[in-house]
């Protein structure tokens, strides 16, 4: 099958393996100890599971962190009795936003880097037997021959790294009505010093043409745009492409597409990295601290799934 015929493939799966990744922070978004002060001895003795009907919003059947979140009724006894209960990535994110609203409780199947810690005052829960896994980065990878063919594109891939904030910034932005392009673009705008990072000691070109592939997760639209323009604003002649997981890996390591900036590491795309390793370039860490968990808003005096009352 030609990898025509595979992007098309993976552009009509795409939304359905939206969230596959995290389920895929800033700073206090992704601290476990973000919670009341008053947690202690309250989030013992409060039953939000009882509030809840025992069960946790998640998002798509399948996804990596409604995985987890079945796991962590597996293994916790606490949550023996408890249910995730699938919908999809929007519906979840309605959920949340209605519970906060009305300051109601509420625990979701979350991930980071994403728009809701901009949008809510949120933190995860403590995972003491470590079901959700370590946290992970997301990392570039390019073909290989891209610094010979273009040296100033692979400095800028090579440089490009920023934090939680940054690109939840972007996604919020996107969340809101703003077309990924243009979210991209008013960022670039409004960073100029991290932006002169990315392109220090480079060139402008003219009309260099490059191809970055990305999956169609928010970070990954979010991400992809802000380093094309980037590389526009450098003088580039950029297509963006969105691609299945697997496609999107193997058009890099045949040199077909000539970077993406998406690969969640160590655990997310651990196989398809070990496929695809001695055919790519790693160019390192652009994001570090993407993970995957329980989330609920601070106002919840709880603190760990361990606390979580089991049903009675």
């Amino acid at each position: 099958m030609s990898l025509l015929s595979l992007k098309r493939l993976g552009l009509a799966a795409g939304l359905s393996l939206t969230l596959v990744a995290a389920g895929c922070g800033s700073g206090d978004e992704g601290n476990s100890d973000g919670g009341d002060a008053e947690g202690g001895s309250d989030s013992a003795s409060t039953n939000y599971g009882e509030e809840l009907n025992y069960e946790i919003t998640g998002i798509e059947p399948g996804a990596g962190v409604v995985g987890a979140a079945e796991s962590a009724t597996e293994e916790y006894e606490n949550l023996a009795d408890w249910e995730v209960v699938t919908s999809s990535s929007g519906a979840m994110a309605t959920a949340l936003g209605e519970a906060v609203e009305n300051e109601e409780p509420i625990i979701v199947t979350g991930w980071s880097p994403h728009w809701k810690f901009q949008k809510y005052d949120l933190k995860y829960l403590e995972d003491p037997k470590g079901v959700f896994g370590e946290a992970e980065q997301i990392k570039t990878m390019v073909r290989k021959g891209l610094e010979e063919d273009m040296p100033n594109a692979n400095t800028i891939l090579d440089q490009f790294q920023w934090e939680s904030a940054d690109i939840e910034g972007v996604m919020l932005e996107v969340q809101n009505g703003t077309s990924p392009e243009e979210a991209a673009k008013a960022w670039v705008e409004n960073n100029p010093d991290k932006v002169s990072e990315w392109t220090k000691g480079t060139e402008k070109v003219d009309g260099k043409e490059i191809e970055l592939v990305y999956v169609e997760w928010d970070t990954e639209v979010a991400s992809t745009n802000v380093v094309a323009e980037v590389l526009r604003n450098q003088g580039f002649d950029v297509t963006v492409t969105p691609l299945d997981n697997a496609v999107m890996w193997e058009s890099i390591a045949s040199g077909e597409a000539d970077g993406m900036v998406a690969a969640w590491l160590p655990g997310t795309h651990g196989d398809l990295y070990k496929e695809h390793k001695d055919n790519l370039v790693d160019l390192g860490v652009n994001l570090e601290g993407a993970k995957i968990g329980l989330v609920v808003p601070k106002y919840m005096k709880v603190d760990s799934i361990e606390d979580l009352q089991p049903a009675e």
